[in-house]
């Protein structure tokens, strides 16, 4: 699936992201020992790499690994170099494009991915991921566009309409984010992460005991309540909306830390309500 982590990363807990576009619902430590196996996977597919740089299968699986176990430059990296030997290869500038926004150079993202599928033939994950940069770039409504032309290929598909419904709240067009994130969390695909986009879109409107209900469908009770109070709280900040247009650009959102951030409930520390643009991270095929 795509996040996202490094998508919206507007984190309503206070705490990091876990490091994939997709973000995540879970504890500290299972995000440290899901970081460790992917170290260890990287390690085992490094001597794959430097044996056969030009096996595309191995470039796109190690920098996979690096990606997910935070070494994003390198392994932006190893696509660049993968693209370099397999210029043609649709899948090596598909996860080269994925890399490279992973990395906050959209520009190059955007440039990779439209080598990674063609007008005639064109792939939803692609336009996900193309939408999901824009939006990072503030192009909101050519985003939507990628969007719409994802799901006229894939109907209902929960990751683009999550994203769709992200890009309105951008938009500050909050009736339309919850329409479509509505849509969204009622398809059979949806997973956490969609129903906390949903909260996040319903608290900002003011309705926080629905946002609560909608969270504590993933999460206990005290720490959807914290999570919530939070929210509650940094919409009462002076410059709230400046605030979340910040938070779409991953880099700029981990290099800064409001002083509401740094005031989060202790509760907070393991789970956040997070919003996330889902489309940087590599896609399963169907």
């Amino acid at each position: 699936m795509l996040a996202l982590a490094t998508g919206l990363g507007l984190m309503l807990g206070g705490c990091a992201a876990t490091g994939d576009i997709t973000g995540s619902l879970g504890s500290g430590s299972t995000a440290a020992q899901s970081q460790t196996d992917w170290r260890q996977r990287a390690d085992s597919l490094a001597e794959r790499y430097r044996r056969d740089p030009g096996n595309a299968e191995v470039a796109i699986e190690y920098s996979r690994a690096l990606r997910a176990s935070g070494q994003r430059a390198q392994a932006a990296a190893v696509l660049q170099q993968a693209a370099l030997r397999n210029p043609k290869n649709p899948k090596v500038a598909g996860a080269y494009g994925r890399a490279l926004a992973d990395n906050g150079q959209y520009n190059e993202a955007l440039e990779a991915l439209s080598r990674a599928h063609s007008p005639d033939q064109p792939d939803w994950r692609i336009l996900n991921v193309q939408g999901a940069v824009l939006d990072q770039m503030g192009r909101n409504a050519e985003a939507k566009g990628a969007y719409q032309q994802a799901l006229a290929i894939n109907p209902e598909e929960p990751t683009v309409l999550s994203n769709l419904g992200l890009s309105y709240m951008l938009s500050k067009d909050l009736t339309q984010a919850e329409a479509v994130l509505r849509r969204a969390s009622a398809q059979a695909g949806a997973d956490a992460r969609v129903r906390q986009n949903l909260a996040l879109v319903v608290g900002l409107q003011g309705r926080f005991e629905d946002a609560e209900q909608i969270v504590s469908k993933d999460l206990p009770p005290a720490e959807a309540q914290a999570n919530v109070a939070y929210l509650r709280e940094m919409l009462s900040q002076p410059n709230s909306w400046k605030q979340i247009g910040d938070a779409a650009a991953p880099a700029k959102a981990k290099q800064k830390t409001t002083a509401t951030a740094r005031r989060a409930p202790a509760r907070s520390e393991n789970r956040s309500l997070t919003a996330e643009l889902r489309g940087t991270a590599d896609q399963p095929e169907h």
